[in-house]
C-alpha cells in the first residue's frame, strides 16, 4: 500500500488550476463535475482520488494501526466468508454512492462481477478505520452515502487508538446506530457471520498517547 495511496484529504486542484487566490477562486467557482469526468480523469493519476459529488479529493497516507486493524478485519472476514458467497474487498476497489466515489477500507459484495470490475456493485457491508484528518467525513457525509445507497445493510466505523466502533444498520425504513465497546460482537446477520470486536486490534499498542485533535 503506498505512503500517499489510501485515506482521504483535501479537495485536488481540478485539471490546468495553477496556484494563488484566483486560482484557488476558479477552484470554487468550477461547475461541479460529473461522476463521469471525474472517472476519466482519475484514470490519468497515479494516485487514487475519492470523488465527494463536486469535485476530487486526494487520499493521503495511514498509520501503522490503521494498516494492523485493517489486515485483522480483511482476515477475520474471509475466515469467516469462506464458502459462502459474499467476499472482502479492499484497497483501489471503488464504490459508487449517492452521486459520489469512495474506497472504503475494507467492503463486502455479494454480487459476482468480471475480474476487470473497478467500482464494486452492490456493496453489503462497509468498514472505515477512522483517522483525525478523515473522522468528520466518515461519521457525517460518508454515513449519509452510505445510509442512501440501499444495498448497503450496514456501516461498521472503527476506532484506531481504543476498543471501540460505531455501527450503522438499515432496519427496515430506520438507519440505527448503535456504539459497541470492547466486549462487543459486530454482528452482520446480512452475511451470516459475526465478528469479536477486540480481535481487531491484535497487534495495536492502545497506550500510545492519544492523536492530534480531529480536523476539519
Amino acid at each position: 500500500m503506498g505512503a500517499l495511496s489510501h485515506r482521504r484529504g483535501t479537495p485536488a486542484f481540478p485539471p490546468g488550476a495553477g496556484c494563488g487566490r484566483h486560482s484557488w477562486m476558479n477552484v470554487a467557482l468550477r461547475k461541479p463535475w460529473t461522476v463521469t469526468e471525474f472517472l476519466a480523469w482519475e484514470e490519468r493519476q497515479e494516485l487514487r482520488h475519492e470523488f465527494d459529488g463536486i469535485g476530487p479529493v486526494a487520499m493521503v497516507g495511514e498509520t501503522l494501526a490503521h494498516n494492523i486493524i485493517v489486515g485483522n478485519l480483511i482476515g477475520l472476514l474471509r475466515e469467516r466468508l469462506r464458502g459462502k458467497p459474499c467476499r472482502v474487498f479492499f484497497e483501489g476497489i471503488k464504490i459508487q454512492v449517492a452521486g459520489s466515489i469512495r474506497y472504503p477500507d475494507v467492503v463486502v459484495s455479494c454480487t459476482p462481477a468480471p475480474g476487470r470490475t473497478t467500482i464494486l456493485p452492490e456493496p453489503v457491508a462497509v468498514f472505515e478505520i477512522l483517522s483525525p484528518s478523515t473522522a468528520r467525513t466518515d461519521r457525517l457525509v460518508k454515513n449519509e452515502e452510505y445510509r442512501a445507497t440501499a444495498s448497503i445493510r450496514r456501516y461498521v466505523m472503527v476506532e484506531q487508538t481504543l476498543p471501540r466502533a460505531t455501527m450503522f444498520a438499515r432496519e427496515d425504513a430506520r438507519w440505527v446506530g448503535t456504539l459497541l465497546g470492547p466486549d462487543a460482537v459486530i454482528a452482520l446477520p446480512e452475511l451470516g457471520i459475526d465478528l469479536p470486536l477486540a480481535d481487531l486490534w491484535d497487534g495495536v499498542d492502545l497506550t500510545e498517547t492519544d492523536p492530534e485533535p480531529e480536523r476539519g
